[in-house]
C-alpha cells in the first residue's frame, strides 16, 4: 500500500492519494463496490473518488482537517473491508 499527500496549487486544495494492492481483480471490484462514497451531506469541502484501474483512490479537500477526518474513517472502513474478505475466503466467480 502506497499513500501520497500534497498541496495542488493550482486548485488550492490539498490532496491524498492511496494505492491500494488486492490479490485479484473480482477482490478489487467487491472493495470498490463496498467502499464507494454516498453522497457528501455539505457542499463543497471535500471530493473522493475511487476506481480499480490501477487500484488508486484519490481525495482532495479545503482544509487539512476535513481531508484528514475523511481519510481516516475511509481507512477503518477499508480495514473492516479486507478482514470480511479475508475471514469469507476469496471471492468466487461464476
Amino acid at each position: 500500500m502506497a499513500a501520497n499527500g500534497e498541496r495542488n496549487p493550482q486548485l488550492g486544495k490539498l490532496e491524498f492519494s492511496l494505492d491500494v494492492p488486492f490479490p485479484s481483480s473480482c477482490e478489487a471490484v467487491i472493495a470498490l463496490r463496498s467502499l464507494s462514497p454516498d453522497r457528501e451531506p455539505r457542499k463543497g469541502g471535500i471530493s473522493k473518488q475511487l476506481s480499480v484501474s490501477g487500484s488508486t483512490l484519490r481525495w482532495s479537500a479545503d482544509e487539512a482537517r476535513i481531508l484528514r477526518v475523511s481519510v481516516n474513517s475511509f481507512l477503518d472502513h477499508l480495514s473492516l473491508v479486507v478482514e470480511t474478505m479475508e475471514m469469507f475466503g476469496p471471492a468466487v466467480t461464476q
